[in-house]
C-alpha cells in the first residue's frame, strides 16, 4: 500500500512514517522547500516538493496512492502574516479531499483534535479542526477522523514542537533559576476559588501509540465513516504534568495558584508577537481539559499504551 501523507515532517508524522515502513507500506510525502532534512527514513519514502497550496504538487503526491493521511495543523497562528489554521489546516484538507476524490483515492484519514468545536469562544485551532471534520463528512470518501488528546514523546528533532518540552522551555526554563530553590510554577484556576487550581486533566498519549492506531485504522474497514477519540491509559492533571517535567529536569517546583484571567489577558495582548511564549488560544484550550476513554480501542488493536510516567519523559532532559 502506498500512502500519501500531508504533514509528514511534523511531530506525529515522523512516528506514522516509521509505522508505515514497519508495516511494509510506502509513505509518499509532500515536503515544503527546506524541510527535506526533517523526513524520517528518507530512503524509504517517496518525496514530492511543494506546499499545501500547490495543486500540482498535491496531485503528484496523490498519484498512484491507495490512501491519504492528513496531519497539517498549526500550534500557533499569526494572522497578520497570513499564518492561520483556516488557511492551512481547513482549506488545505478540503483541497486534498477534493483532489483525492477526483483521483479516486477513496481512503482518507484526518487527524483532528479532542475538543474540536464550532464554538466561537473557543480557539481558532479547534474551529478549523471542526470545519475540516464537517467537510470530510460531507464527501463520499471512505473517511475516518481521529481526535487525539494531548501527546507526549521524543520529538526527534528540535524543530518539532512537543507538549512537555514546550512547557519546560516556556515555563520552567524561561527564567534562569537555581535548581535547588523551589520554583513557583503556575497552577491556573478559572473561577474565583484558588483551591480549584490545576484540576483540569489531559488524557496524555504517546505519539508512538497514536501512530500505531493510525496504521491499524488504515487496515480496518470497520472504522469507515467513524470518529475516534483517543487518549492514553489515564487522565493526568496539570499539576502532575508540571511536577513530572520538573523531576525529569532536576528542578523543584511549588504549584502556585494563579488566576487564569490574568495570564489570558496578557496573552491576548502579546500573542501576536512570536517571542511571546504562548498564545491565548493555546491557554484557553489547556484549561478546558481534554479527556476520553480509549481503553476499548487500544484493546481492540492490542496496544499496551506507553504510560505518562517520569521514566518515559527522559527525552526532556536531553
Amino acid at each position: 500500500m502506498k500512502v500519501a501523507i500531508f504533514g509528514g515532517t511534523g511531530y506525529v508524522g515522523s512516528y506514522i512514517i516509521d509505522e508505515l515502513i514497519n508495516n511494509n507500506m510506502v509513505p509518499r510525502l509532500l515536503v515544503r522547500e527546506g524541510s527535506d532534512s526533517k523526513v524520517i527514513q528518507p530512503d524509504q519514502c517517496e518525496i514530492v516538493n511543494g506546499n499545501i497550496e500547490d495543486e500540482d504538487a498535491i496531485n503528484k503526491t496523490l498519484d498512484g496512492c491507495d490512501a491519504v493521511i492528513f496531519l497539517i495543523a498549526l500550534i500557533r497562528e499569526f494572522p497578520s502574516k497570513g499564518i492561520t489554521n483556516e488557511r492551512f489546516q481547513f482549506h488545505g484538507s478540503k483541497k486534498v479531499a477534493d483532489l483525492a476524490k477526483a483521483k479516486n483515492v477513496k481512503r482518507f484519514i484526518l487527524m483532528s483534535a479532542l475538543g474540536a468545536s464550532p464554538d466561537p469562544s473557543g480557539s481558532k485551532y479547534m474551529q478549523a479542526k471542526h470545519l475540516s471534520e464537517q467537510n470530510i463528512k460531507n464527501t463520499d470518501l471512505d473517511w475516518t477522523i481521529i481526535r487525539p488528546s494531548s501527546l507526549f514523546g521524543d520529538p526527534r528533532g528540535g524543530e518539532r514542537p512537543e507538549f512537555c518540552m514546550m512547557l519546560d522551555k516556556l515555563m520552567l526554563s524561561l527564567v534562569p533559576y537555581p535548581k535547588f530553590i523551589p520554583f513557583p510554577a503556575p497552577s491556573f484556576f478559572t473561577g474565583l476559588n484558588p483551591l480549584d487550581s490545576g484540576n483540569y486533566s489531559l488524557s496524555m498519549i504517546h505519539a508512538k501509540d497514536v501512530a500505531a492506531i493510525f496504521i491499524n485504522v488504515l487496515k480496518d474497514d470497520s472504522t469507515l465513516n467513524q470518529t475516534l477519540e483517543i487518549g492514553g491509559d489515564r487522565a493526568v492533571t496539570w499539576n502532575e504534568i508540571v511536577t513530572s517535567i520538573a523531576k525529569v529536569t532536576g528542578r523543584r517546583v511549588i504549584m502556585t495558584p494563579a488566576p487564569f484571567f490574568v495570564v489570558a489577558t496578557v496573552a491576548g495582548i502579546l500573542d501576536r508577537f512570536s517571542w511571546f511564549p504562548a498564545g491565548k488560544d493555546q491557554l484557553n484550550d489547556l484549561v478546558k481539559g481534554s479527556v476520553c476513554d480509549s481503553s476499548e480501542l487500544l484493546k481492540k488493536y492490542g496496544i499496551d499504551p506507553i504510560p505518562f510516567k517520569i521514566k518515559n519523559l527522559d527525552y526532556i532532559a536531553g
